[in-house]
């Protein structure tokens, strides 16, 4: 909705759980961006939709809140996700054991370089 004075005001996340959040976008009059272009991030939730823009860098850049970063089921895109720390991706629940939040394939990464390590302090020594 634009008023007299080239404001842009929107009213996002329409959940029951969450407050209305109001967010006043201020462009100079006659701006060539168009109001499709904005610089706004929210979370990927499909049942949040929470404005990032006062979150943590890390939250913007992955597109995900707190809440839904530590949450061990997510929709995203209609599918049940869950968000791993390490890849910084969500990815679907099968590729976690029980409530972890590390996928399969990056702790075997981990545990493979932990066990050459070990390998490698028990031989002897460095390379």
């Amino acid at each position: 909705m634009n008023n007299e004075d080239g404001e842009v005001v929107e009213a996002v996340n329409g959940d029951k759980k969450v407050p209305n959040i109001t967010i006043k976008v201020v462009r100079e009059k006659g701006s060539t961006k168009s109001s499709s272009s904005s610089s706004f991030s929210f979370c990927r939730s499909d049942e949040c939709g929470v404005d990032l823009s006062m979150a943590k860098n890390y939250n913007r850049r992955h597109k995900v809140c707190e809440r839904h970063a530590k949450a061990p089921v997510v929709l995203v895109s209609s599918i049940r996700q869950r968000f791993c720390q390490q890849c910084s991706k969500f990815h679907e629940l099968a590729e976690f054991d029980n409530k972890k939040r590390s996928c399969r394939a990056r702790l075997a990464g981990h545990n493979e370089r932990r066990r050459k390590t070990q390998t490698d302090q028990s031989s002897g020594g460095d390379h």
